[in-house]
């Protein structure tokens, strides 16, 4: 089973639409988003996904309202935990908690966004994911994650 993970698209949609094809491409089951869409219109683009989606509120989420219902109801305020085929995730927007949550025990995944910066780590018995920033504004390099559930592999993949 495959997952996509991406994080702080900040409004820019050609790099989200990318993203977005390219999970369709490779078959993801669920797409989740760690936080900062920005505005409200970036999330129409999810309609185009060919599987579920599920994401966070980030710092820089305006309008929660709108944002939440044009994610028709899938967007969850932080920490976002959940389980799926057995593994215990816990999706976070910013970083300041990531090693704790990891080195409790309680999460075989752990992600986050917010550093824009690119990330997959073990930590004790905790897989830990940053896609870094789809949007590409802040360094330029436009990435989203994948992660292989069965095998507990993540891959960072390039946008541009």
């Amino acid at each position: 089973m495959l997952v996509g993970i991406m994080s702080d698209t900040h409004d820019n949609q050609e790099l989200t639409l990318k993203a977005i094809e390219l999970f369709n491409i490779n078959k993801t089951e669920l797409v989740i988003h760690a936080g900062d869409y920005t505005s409200p219109f970036t999330l129409k683009l999810f309609n185009n996904l060919k599987c579920k989606f599920a994401g966070i509120f980030g710092n820089n989420d305006g309008d929660k309202l709108l944002l939440q219902e044009r994610a028709n109801g899938n967007l969850h305020n932080q920490p976002y935990i959940f389980t799926l085929y057995e593994k215990k995730f816990i999706v976070i927007h910013e970083h300041h908690i990531v090693d704790a949550l990891a080195d409790s025990g309680h999460y075989d995944i752990v992600i986050y966004g917010h550093t824009h910066e690119a990330e997959i780590r073990k930590s004790k018995n905790a897989l830990i994911i940053n896609p870094g920033e789809t949007g590409a504004w802040l360094y330029g390099k436009a990435t989203v994650a994948l992660l292989d559930l069965k095998n507990m592999y993540a891959e960072i993949l390039k946008l541009n």
